[in-house]
């Protein structure tokens, strides 16, 4: 085979995809995941689209053509509308709900909102609908909005395979289908169980299904998720496809010199403080450690609906001197952040795949992540422990810390090994995806 993917595939090969966010406007891994997928693809010779809800004009078009949803008119008197909307089953959907709500707050708003339906004469149906962009209390109506789009997208466009990211654009990928009669990719990248364990939301669940169950080929992003995807939610194996994820290399040649300004070890947790994540585990280990080590700070950088419980349970620990919760960070200041991490830990509970461990050993930073994470299956070097085992993590965090040689191999051989991790390799897998179904 030709080192050359360009001469591999079609060079013809245009793609709709959708995605609720694509950098530098994002809130975690799913806008960077999209970013890293779409150059790959350009790699590849495949033109991509890329609709968002809003765009904000400072997007990288290196890579794709961004289409801004809030620019798109919908003609609802267009009879391929109506019948399209004729067959939509699923829009009765709580309008509250946020994408990654714990399951305390899940259980809050089952009890505070009652379902709502989209009805003709509300804005959504309206020729012009400005997107937010956001994951706020419009949430749904801009979703059932954003399948509309894509109807009238596909209907207008020229492409060969439609591509959709995760639950908030499955059912404008439905749409795309139904219109264009064009192939569907559906990308998951977190199941509602990831997010919300047991206690799931059903309508976001039914979304989840129905875009997969309507969808041609499925792609996870590990094994883990894949496995999740056909037990749960039924779909035929035949056509799930695990493409796992990579990262992007540093934009800079030389790595950012981050001045601690602290003498103390820095150990850093940096993801969305939420159930998924694991948090809580991160701050019992935490107190493990210092009863051993005072010369360590722990850095919990993110934020989520588990944040104020996080602040309350570091003052009872009574470590709240040795801790330090920084908010969402992104771009340059999570370069910084792992520039002066000696050590960082990924504790999730059940994580999809998790580009942050890749991110920390790009930097040279030994990692710690649990077992219960897809990026467990690329990964060797590595500390894996499972997420509830918080005196495991405890001992690991130790140990790299205060033995410098596995400190240091640690970190040498993982930022060797995820050099390896190209978003270009996982892009030649999605083309040939594509290459299947056309």
């Amino acid at each position: 085979m030709s080192n050359s993917p360009v001469a591999i595939y079609n060079k013809d090969m245009k793609v709709l995809m959708f995605g609720w966010e694509f950098p530098p406007h994002i809130t975690g891994g799913l806008g960077t995941a999209c970013f890293g997928l779409t150059k790959g693809l350009l790699k590849c010779g495949v033109d991509v689209q890329f609709v968002v809800p809003k765009a904000y004009g400072d997007e990288s078009q290196e890579a794709v053509r961004i289409i801004n949803a809030s620019d798109v008119t919908v003609m609802m008197n267009d009879p391929i509308f109506r019948e399209y909307w004729s067959q939509i089953t699923y829009m009765e959907i709580g309008s509250n709900l946020i994408p990654y709500v714990g399951p305390e707050d899940f259980q809050q708003m089952v009890s505070e909102n009652l379902n709502v339906k989209v009805e003709e004469g509300s804005r959504v149906f309206s020729e012009k609908f400005q997107f937010s962009g956001k994951y706020g209390h419009d949430l749904m109506e801009e979703v059932a909005r954003y399948a509309l789009v894509g109807a009238a997208i596909a209907a207008n466009s020229e492409f060969d395979v439609i591509h959709a990211h995760d639950w908030l654009t499955y059912s404008a990928g439905v749409a795309a289908k139904k219109i264009s009669g064009k192939p569907l990719v559906v990308h998951m990248h977190a199941t509602e169980f990831d997010r919300s364990g047991e206690n799931y939301n059903e309508n976001v669940y039914e979304i989840e299904r129905k875009g997969m169950a309507e969808a041609d080929r499925v792609i996870t992003v590990s094994n883990l998720t894949r496995n999740i995807v056909i037990e749960r939610y039924h779909i035929d194996p035949d056509k799930v496809i695990t493409v796992h994820n990579a990262v992007e290399p540093p934009e800079k040649a030389e790595l950012i010199d981050a001045q601690k300004h602290v003498k103390e070890k820095i150990v850093t947790f940096l993801g969305r403080i939420t159930f998924q994540k694991g948090p809580e585990y991160f701050i019992e280990a935490a107190c493990k450690v210092l009863e051993k080590d005072k010369n360590v700070r722990f850095v919990m950088a993110g934020t989520g609906d588990m944040m104020e419980k996080m602040i309350r349970r570091v003052a009872k620990l009574k470590i709240s001197s040795h801790f330090h919760f920084t908010g969402f960070l992104k771009g340059e200041n999570v370069d910084r952040m792992f520039a002066m991490s000696d050590v960082y830990v990924m504790p999730s509970v059940s994580e999809p795949f998790g580009i942050s461990p890749l991110e920390a050993m790009r930097s040279n930073v030994p990692v710690i992540i649990s077992k219960q994470s897809g990026v467990a299956e690329v990964l060797d070097h590595v500390m894996k422990v499972d997420f509830w085992d918080v005196d495991a993590m405890a001992d690991a965090i130790y140990g790299l810390l205060h033995y410098k040689s596995m400190s240091d191999m640690t970190a040498a051989n993982g930022a060797e090994e995820v050099n390896n991790l190209k978003w270009e390799a996982a892009a030649r897998k999605v083309a040939d995806i594509y290459e299947s179904l056309v």
